[in-house]
């Protein structure tokens, strides 16, 4: 039997917390780092389950992006992940349905940062690639981040953004986006 559950990070026994943790650093083959791991925390996990073992993970965090003047409140999916054994049955969908209803309640747009090979993915979830430049509001002041453009996607909620203007998110250790 499939259950998803969700939890805050201070409601999540550390035991599953560190079986979630192996599961992204497993799905993403040694390319999940411990700055990743930590975007991740601070927020609500989405956790799916076949019988008693976890199969699939991600989270949402708040964060800040600007765009046009505004800082939006936004829901920031992080850490997606779900077991290679496991793929194409259905889980990672039953984690972002999860996310996308904390986000769609929470905040004012959904961010996430996208792998080139769920890009496809999430745009049939209704998640929009933003077009526009992408930024950071780093230490010494606002930097490009092209390396990230072209893999940003958006969930409209109480704002519509547009697409192809400046967006610029806060700034973290480790990958900004």
């Amino acid at each position: 039997m499939t259950v998803v559950t969700t939890a805050h990070t201070s409601a999540v026994d550390p035991v599953v917390l560190g079986v979630a943790r192996a599961l992204c650093d497993n799905a993403f083959d040694g390319g999940f780092s411990d700055d990743d791991w930590d975007h991740a925390l601070g927020g609500v996990h989405a956790f799916v389950w076949e019988d008693d073992e976890l199969v699939g993970h991600g989270s949402v965090v708040q964060r800040r992006l600007l765009h046009h003047g505004q800082a939006w409140r936004t829901g920031y999916v992080e850490a997606v992940a779900v077991r290679s054994d496991r793929r194409r049955r259905g889980y990672g969908a039953a984690v972002m349905g999860a996310l996308e209803d904390v986000v769609r309640r929470a905040y004012q747009v959904g961010a996430l940062a996208s792998a080139d090979t769920a890009l496809d993915f999430y745009a049939g979830r209704g998640w929009r690639l933003w077009r526009g430049p992408t930024s950071v509001l780093g230490p010494a002041g606002p930097a490009r981040t092209r390396d990230d453009d072209g893999g940003i996607f958006v969930l409209p909620v109480e704002v519509v953004p547009d697409l192809d203007g400046p967006l610029s998110c806060d700034w973290r250790g480790g990958d900004v986006w």
